[in-house]
Order: C-alpha cells, then structure tokens, then sequence
C-alpha cells in the first residue's frame, strides 16, 4: 500500500499529532479542501494563463502527449474522470489545433493524439507550471509541500479502500 518509507515517516507524525490534539476535526473537510483548491487553481491559472492555457487544459495535454495515441476511454480512466467531462475538455484542445480526435484501431474506436503545435504548446506551458509549483513550494515550504503530497496519497489510498455507495438518486438526504 504505497511507500513504505513515507508511510514509516508521515504514519507516526500523524500518530503522534493525533494524540496531541484529540478534539474532534471542525468544519467541512470537503469545504476546506475546495477552498485550498481553488487558491491552488488561481495560482497555477496565473502563471500558466502566461502560456495561453488553464491547469485543467495543461493537464490534460500532458496527459496525452504521454499516452499517446490513446482512446479516449483509457485517457478518461487515466485522469480518473468521466468520459463525457474527457470530451467537453478536450474540445478546446481540438478546437486549438494542439490535440487530434481521429480513427483507431478498428472502425468503432477513436484514437487521440497531440499535434506538434501541441507539443509546442505542452513544452511552453510546462516551463510556466515549473514556476507556479515554485512558487507554491516558496509560500508553503518545501517540507509542507511534500507532506501535503505524502497525506493526500495516503488519503487517496484509504478512500479506494471505501468507494461511496451507488447514489439512489434521493436528494432529500
């Protein structure tokens, strides 16, 4: 279950910080999480505005261009993200001439593949996130940063053990 040297550093921190402080965690997890996200998303959007593209687009052509020629549904699972959220982003990628949606392998299959203008425009960006991760790692600390990185993991790892119930479509709660 991941690293074990991280796991044998970040397990006993927590253990120890637990014990520490035994109040019960305040507020919304979920809540705190967007918000530290959507500061995260305004920093990286500014420095990667620079090169004409969003975090979101960024990523996405990363993705692509490491897996290219890909389908579609192997891209949608590598990103771990619905196929149809997969297509309304990667219109603008196509729209922009940086990324191609064409045949695969056998008649019902679709294939995607990053143009060299795509290419071009990964390399420009990638140097622009360089600088946002940066400056997150100047702001928050290098240390804080990579022990954010170890407990997000970690809590990736733990929540795949307990996927959510199927939704029954019941809003009332």
């Amino acid at each position: 279950m991941g690293n074990p040297t991280r796991q044998s550093t970040l397990v006993p921190a927590m253990a120890a910080h637990a014990r520490a402080d035994v109040a019960a965690p305040r507020g919304c997890t979920n809540f705190r999480l967007r918000q530290l996200m959507r500061r995260l998303d305004q920093h990286y959007d500014a420095e990667l505005s620079k090169a004409g593209l969003r975090t979101t687009q960024y990523s996405l052509l990363s993705h692509v261009v490491q897996l290219e020629p890909v389908r579609p549904g192997d891209l949608a699972r590598a990103m771990k993200m619905q196929p149809s959220t997969l297509t309304r982003n990667l219109q603008p990628l196509v729209d922009a001439g940086w990324v191609l949606l064409g045949p695969g392998t056998d008649a019902r299959s679709r294939s995607i593949t990053a143009t060299q203008a795509g290419h071009d425009k990964r390399l420009q960006a990638q140097r622009r996130w360089k600088a946002a991760q940066s400056g997150v790692n100047g702001l928050l600390g290098a240390a804080r940063v990579a022990a954010l990185h170890d407990l997000i993991d970690q809590s990736l790892e733990l929540l795949a053990l307990h996927p959510p119930a199927p939704s029954t479509g019941d809003s009332n709660g």
